[in-house]
């Protein structure tokens, strides 16, 4: 009941930056956080960052802490994140996810997902 879509991804040379987006629409009023995760050829989906609709609280994983930023636009029902000095491992699929609850790291707290947009970082 939460239709979530990305853009904004693309191939950028190692240095650059990117800026993806995540558009919400549906029963958006059920959904209290959003967070940004990605998935690389052969690996585990993981947990970049997460922000709650209302305070703008935001969670970030370790290994994203100072070149990622996560931000919203409510009046929009967007969410963004803003990826600088990118790196080839910064290479994936990047997805949005819809929670309900707080803001969270793990994928099965997440109940709605978008479709995801390709980061190619090239060297």
């Amino acid at each position: 009941q939460v239709q979530l879509v990305e853009s904004g991804g693309g191939t950028v040379q190692a240095g650059g930056s990117l800026r993806l987006s995540c558009a919400a629409s549906g029963r958006t009023f059920s959904s209290y956080a959003m967070g940004w995760f990605r998935q690389a050829p052969g690996k585990e989906r993981e947990f970049v960052a997460a922000i709650s609709w209302r305070f703008g609280g935001t969670y970030y994983a370790d290994s994203m802490k100072g070149r990622f930023t996560i931000s919203r636009d409510n009046a929009k029902d967007t969410v963004y994140l803003q990826m600088n000095s990118l790196k080839p491992e910064d290479t994936a699929v990047y997805y949005c996810a819809s929670s309900p609850r707080g803001i969270r790291s793990t994928m099965d707290e997440y109940e709605y997902w978008g479709q995801g947009t390709q980061v190619t970082v090239s060297s």
